[in-house]
Order: C-alpha cells, then sequence, then structure tokens
C-alpha cells in the first residue's frame, strides 16, 4: 500500500513540478527584470521557443521508448544547408526535400538501431556525424547567406498571421499533431506501453520495432523542420546553425517531466519543458551570464530533472 502511494506521490511531483518551476521563474524574472513581462518581449520568448520545441518534440517520441537521438542538432543544421543552397531553384520545394531527408535519415537510424541491434545513441550518434559532415562538405565549410529574392520564400515563416509571429504558429500547428499523434493513434498507445515495459508489449503482439522505426523517423523530421525554420528566421543556413541545440532539446524533454527511461510523458510536458529553458535562458541574459556558460545551468538542469523523472527499477536497461 505504502509503495502505491509513493508511486502516485512520485507520478504528481513528475507531473506538477514542472507547471510550478514554470510559474517560479517567470514571476522570478518577470520581478528582476519588469520588461519581460511586456507582450513585446513574451512574443518574442515564444519565437524563441518555437525551435526548441519543434526540435525537442521528435525527440520525445524517442525517449518516450526509452531511447535518445544524439543526431537532431546535425539534422536541423543540415536541413538549413540544404533550403540555403537550393531554394533559388526549387522555391517552396527546397523545404520539402530538407524535411524528406530528415525522414529518411531518421529512418537509417531507425534501422541501425532496430536491426543491428545497435544502441540507440551509438547508432543517432554515428548517422549525425554523417549529418554533420554532409553539410561540411555541401556548403563548403561555410554559412550560405540567403539573398532578398530567396527570402521571399521564408515570409511563411518570418511573417505574421493575425499579429502572431509565423514561428509561433508553426510551433502551434506541430504541438497539436504531435499530441494528437502521441494520444490519439495505435503509435501513441505503443510508444508508452514499449517504454513501460518493452518485453510486456512484445508479448502482447506489438511490432516494437516498427514502432521504434516510426519513432526515429519521426524524431529525424521535426529536426529537420526545426532546421527549416531557423534557416527562415536567420535567413541563412550553416552546417553548425543548431550545434548549440542538443543539450536543451534534451533537456526540455525531461525537464518537462518525461522518464529518460520512457513509457511517461507527452507533448504538453515538452513544450512545458522547452519553455522553462527559455525563460531559464533570457533570465540569464538579463543577468549578464556568458552565452557559452549557458549550457552549465542546462546540464545542471538535465542531471536534476533525471533524478526526479527516473524510474530506477529499469536503470539496468537504459540505453
Amino acid at each position: 500500500m505504502n509503495g502505491r502511494l509513493d508511486g502516485l506521490s512520485a507520478e504528481r511531483l513528475r507531473q506538477w513540478l514542472p507547471l510550478a518551476t514554470l510559474v517560479v521563474l517567470v514571476v522570478l524574472v518577470g520581478t528582476l527584470q519588469p520588461v519581460f513581462l511586456q507582450p513585446a518581449t513574451l512574443l518574442q520568448l515564444a519565437s524563441d521557443t518555437a525551435v526548441l520545441f519543434i526540435l525537442a518534440t521528435g525527440v520525445t517520441f524517442v525517449i518516450m521508448l526509452g531511447g535518445i537521438d544524439l543526431s537532431i542538432q546535425s539534422m536541423a543544421s543540415l536541413a538549413s544547408v540544404v533550403v540555403a543552397l537550393t531554394v533559388a531553384r526549387l522555391g517552396y520545394g527546397a523545404f520539402a526535400l530538407a524535411i524528406v531527408i530528415g525522414l529518411a535519415a531518421g529512418f537509417l537510424s531507425g534501422l541501425a538501431h532496430v536491426r543491428l541491434k545497435i544502441p540507440s545513441f551509438i547508432a543517432t550518434l554515428a548517422t549525425g556525424g554523417v549529418l554533420y559532415s554532409a553539410a561540411l562538405v555541401i556548403s563548403g565549410e561555410r554559412s550560405i547567406t540567403l539573398a532578398d529574392a530567396e527570402r521571399s520564400y521564408q515570409s511563411w515563416i518570418t511573417g505574421t498571421l493575425f499579429g502572431v509571429p509565423g514561428v509561433i504558429v508553426i510551433g502551434l500547428v506541430v504541438l497539436v499533431g504531435a499530441h494528437v499523434l502521441q494520444s490519439h493513434t495505435r503509435f501513441g498507445r505503443y510508444s508508452s506501453a514499449i517504454g513501460a515495459g518493452e518485453p510486456a508489449a512484445y508479448a502482447s503482439g506489438v511490432k516494437v520495432g516498427r514502432q521504434k522505426i516510426i519513432a526515429f523517423v519521426l524524431s529525424g523530421g521535426f529536426a529537420a523542420v526545426a532546421g527549416v525554420v531557423l534557416a527562415g528566421r536567420l535567413a541563412s543556413g550553416s552546417p553548425t546553425l543548431a550545434a548549440e541545440l542538443l543539450l536543451p532539446s534534451i533537456a526540455a524533454v525531461v525537464v518537462g517531466g518525461t522518464a529518460i527511461t520512457g513509457g511517461v510523458g507527452s507533448i504538453w510536458r515538452t513544450l512545458v519543458g522547452a519553455l522553462i529553458i527559455s525563460v531559464v535562458r533570457i533570465g540569464m541574459t538579463f543577468l549578464g551570464v556568458n552565452i557559452f556558460a549557458q549550457n552549465i545551468v542546462f546540464g545542471i538542469l538535465l542531471v536534476a530533472a533525471v533524478a526526479i523523472t527516473i524510474d530506477r527499477s529499469k536503470i539496468p536497461i537504459v540505453k
């Protein structure tokens, strides 16, 4: 009985602590810097969070299975390079090409993990290295700035819709689509079951390998979308454009309450986690913390979040 109560208490903590943390951080930063609570600042915060959230959304599907994807930042950077190199010739087709490459990269990572029985962190680390090298080669190891004529194709990213920045609208579309996928489809239900207990899911007839490959495909696809949005916002593509986003993205998922061991989590929790990371980032900026030192804080947040959310009964199978 006590064990059951402890389990319920841990679940309540996992569910509500991130939201409470977000509220406290907003109040704290707003108190120290009242300009933070102005509508223009909050809109900028939401715009900055959108890219991080899109990147974190894809890896959420993988983490829900108890795996990890360490190639997302390389995929996002490669997508930005593909857009910058091809948008003049392909127009809007450049965005589709970048996303297709992301889906293909995710498929190859999933195939390596499932068919070759390679741990997900090794498979995706290797994939990330390949993607990064590919971005370096095709870009000539340089940043590619979009010309004014090419920037016109980015208006759906840089423009507004009823006064709302386009990047926020894209983030909302991703939120709704990912939530439906996770909460109202067989894939979402099977993902939770696999994360909670892979042997039991397999014994129940769930095609575990297929579900894992789908998760990696989604992760690669969303990473490419994040790269496309980054290219639009910064009007450029670079092999290192998203290089600093891996740790914040994974931190956003775990800080939001999704267990690194899988089985527990949601896209909404990832949204809360992404907002926490963004508020912490902007708070440190207001306080004058060096941008290169901010990853120290994100690392500490990640360790603390894992310590709170991890299911220690699954530690022997963390992968």
